[in-house]
């Protein structure tokens, strides 16, 4: 069963930071991260940590393979990222796949080094890890 903390992530906070994208006002630290449903073949938004970094972008699954989202990543490997930028809020397109070497913790802390929001939001996920894991997402060039 869900923990109390995975619930209140999927039912609370997630579609109050998609309202938020979907009003063009994002909440700083946050990103968009576009995967495609393995069952449905439609697209799926998730609110992520802000984990861009040059032409990669870094995630972290709080519940490893577990979340919905990793597992289309698995099925699907072609993905969007949305983050808000100088220029306003852009989506990239890019390939994941998951890091099995990388120390989802120090990951964690790698992108909360970005700044006080990206530390915000990675402390506030970092509540409910359960069985951490890296995603990596190579973005294509510009």
């Amino acid at each position: 069963m869900r923990s109390l903390s995975v619930l209140l992530q999927q039912r609370l906070v997630n579609p109050v930071v998609r309202l938020a994208w979907r009003a063009r006002l994002p909440i700083p630290g946050d990103a968009l991260l576009e995967t495609t449903g393995r069952r449905t073949g439609r697209p799926r938004r998730t609110p992520v940590c802000d984990g861009l970094d040059g032409d990669v972008f870094w995630l972290v699954s709080q519940r490893g393979r577990a979340a919905d989202w990793v597992r289309n990543v698995m099925a699907e490997p072609r993905v969007r990222v949305k983050v808000e930028g100088g220029r306003g809020a852009a989506w990239r397109a890019g390939t994941a796949r998951i890091v099995e070497a990388d120390d989802p913790h120090a990951r964690q802390r790698a992108i909360a080094r970005g700044g006080l929001a990206r530390r915000l939001c990675v402390s506030t996920s970092a509540v409910s890890d359960a069985d951490p894991l890296t995603v990596r997402v190579d973005l294509d060039p510009l």
